[in-house]
């Protein structure tokens, strides 16, 4: 029972806290912030003007309201017809005479917020930021983050599957040096095998005549006219002591 009562305790306090959250964002505007959304709407209008007519590069000069132009035209492909502002709500620091006005913007395919953060500096209120934050539902975040992951998950596999192909490549380059290798030392054997011959048939010629040579001194040296009666099997050369 006391755990149902301190449930029960609980909720109470959130849909406390809830009411006056609700009650704060209702609050009502001042006159004077009223005429400043006012103020900022118009230059929303101007700004939509601008990027309508294709003018960006005119307003080159002031860094900060060239790149919020260019912002808001990048928004409207997603924003798609301007149907003009509705409201918008002012933000004060609490440290300084700085704010941040946020000016609601209707549009045929999504709504968007106008954000431009000013500085006061003798009193003089300058931008410093303008930014265009197009408003989307729920299943159109859910569905832009489900295509980031997988296009992110997509990449490293990619990227993993390149880096395994390019290791595996690694095991044939030794057999590839190898065969190229053995092609470049292939005609060079050949043509050593072809000298070798070469020599060996011209030593074997020689041999052939000068024991044909001797033969015949030998035939002449007994007076006969043929070698049939012997054989010359070898030939050494005497050396002389």
């Amino acid at each position: 029972m006391k755990k149902l009562l301190a449930i029960l305790g609980m909720i109470t306090c959130m849909i406390g806290l809830a009411a006056c959250g609700s009650a704060e964002d209702a609050a009502p505007l001042s006159a004077e912030e009223q005429q400043m959304i006012q103020f900022y709407a118009q230059r929303v209008d101007a700004i939509y003007q601008i990027c309508n007519t294709d003018a960006i590069e005119e307003n080159a000069e002031n860094e900060v309201i060239h790149n919020g132009l260019l912002n808001f035209k990048s928004a409207m492909t997603d924003i798609g017809s301007y149907l003009g502002t509705n409201g918008g709500v002012i933000e004060y620091s609490d440290d300084s005479e700085d704010y941040i006005v946020r000016i609601n913007v209707n549009g045929s395919d999504h709504n968007a917020v106008v954000e431009m953060v000013i500085v006061v500096e003798n009193d003089i209120a300058q931008f410093t930021s303008i930014s265009t934050n197009v408003e989307y539902t729920f299943g159109e975040k859910m569905e832009k983050a489900a295509l980031n992951t997988l296009l992110g998950m997509g990449t490293v596999f990619v990227v993993l599957i390149l880096i395994s192909v390019i290791i595996s490549l690694f095991g044939f380059i030794p057999k590839f040096a190898a065969k190229k290798k053995a092609q470049e030392k292939a005609p060079e054997t050949k043509k050593d095998d072809v000298i070798a011959q070469i020599i060996e048939k011209e030593e074997l010629s020689d041999d052939l005549e000068l024991a044909a040579v001797i033969s015949a001194a030998i035939a002449t040296y007994e007076g006969s006219g043929s070698t049939d009666g012997f054989v010359v099997r070898s030939i050494r050369k005497a050396y002389k002591k």
